[in-house]
C-alpha cells in the first residue's frame, strides 16, 4: 500500500512562532586585500564551505547595483569579504571558480547573475539547495523557510535591506550575513547525513490542507 502523497512546507505564522537564530561561530569581516588573501588560503584547506552574497538594495527605479559582499563558511567560522572595498579581485575568482573546494549555496544563479555585473567568472565546485530539498519532499526554496523545517528556528531577515556598502558593517548585520552562508552548510551536512526523516516531519502538508 503506498503512503497517501503529501510535501513538506511551513507556512508564514509557523514560522514566525519559531525561536531566532544565533550564530555560534567566529565572524571575520575583510575589507584589505592582504587580510583577504590570508583568509582564502585558509579556505582553500576545507573540503566544503556555505556561500552567500548581499547587494546594496536599490530603492530607485532602473538602479542596479553590485555585489557588497560575499560571505564564505565553515561550520564554525565565517568570513565576510567586502567586495565593494576589495573588488572582485583575481584571487576570489580563482576561488570561486575550483572544483576543490565545493561551496554550498541557495538560489545561486541570482549570485551569478550579479556577479557578473563586476566580471565574469566560470562557476566551480557549487552545490544549489534547492536541488537538493526537492529530494526529501520540501517545496519551500527560501532559505529561511527551509532552515524552519529542518531546525525549527526562524533566521531573522531584519538587517536584509541594510547598506551593505556602510563605511562599516554593524554587528547585527555582521551576524546576519554569516548566518545565512552557515546555515547554508548546515543544512547540507544534515540532509547528507540521514538524519532528516521527511515522515516525521511536524509539516506534512496533505493535497486537501493549506499553508
Amino acid at each position: 500500500m503506498s503512503r497517501e502523497k503529501y510535501s513538506i512546507a511551513i507556512s508564514k505564522e509557523q514560522l514566525a512562532e519559531l525561536p531566532i537564530v544565533e550564530f555560534p561561530g567566529a565572524i571575520t569581516v575583510l575589507e584589505t586585500l592582504p587580510d583577504a588573501l590570508s583568509a582564502l588560503r585558509f579556505l582553500n584547506t576545507q573540503p566544503i564551505v556555505g556561500f552567500d552574497t548581499e547587494t546594496k538594495p536599490n530603492f530607485r527605479k532602473g538602479q542596479c547595483n553590485t555585489v557588497s559582499l560575499i560571505q564564505i563558511s565553515t561550520d564554525d567560522h565565517s568570513f565576510l569579504f567586502r567586495l565593494n572595498k576589495l573588488g572582485f579581485f583575481d584571487e576570489m575568482k580563482k576561488f570561486l571558480e575550483c572544483e576543490t573546494t565545493i561551496k554550498v549555496g541557495l538560489s545561486l544563479k541570482d549570485d551569478f547573475h550579479v556577479l557578473h555585473r563586476l566580471s565574469p567568472f566560470e562557476p566551480g565546485g557549487f552545490i544549489d539547495l534547492q536541488d537538493i530539498v526537492k529530494n526529501y519532499d520540501i517545496t519551500d526554496s527560501s532559505l529561511q523557510k527551509v532552515y524552519g523545517i529542518i531546525f525549527d528556528g526562524r533566521i531573522s531577515k531584519s538587517k536584509r535591506l541594510s547598506n551593505w556598502e556602510a563605511s562599516s558593517l554593524s554587528e547585527s548585520q555582521q551576524a546576519y550575513a554569516a548566518i545565512d552562508a552557515w546555515a547554508c552548510l548546515r543544512i547540507y551536512h544534515y540532509l547528507r547525513s540521514g538524519r532528516f526523516n521527511p515522515a516525521d516531519s511536524p509539516y506534512k502538508v496533505y493535497p486537501e490542507s493549506t499553508t
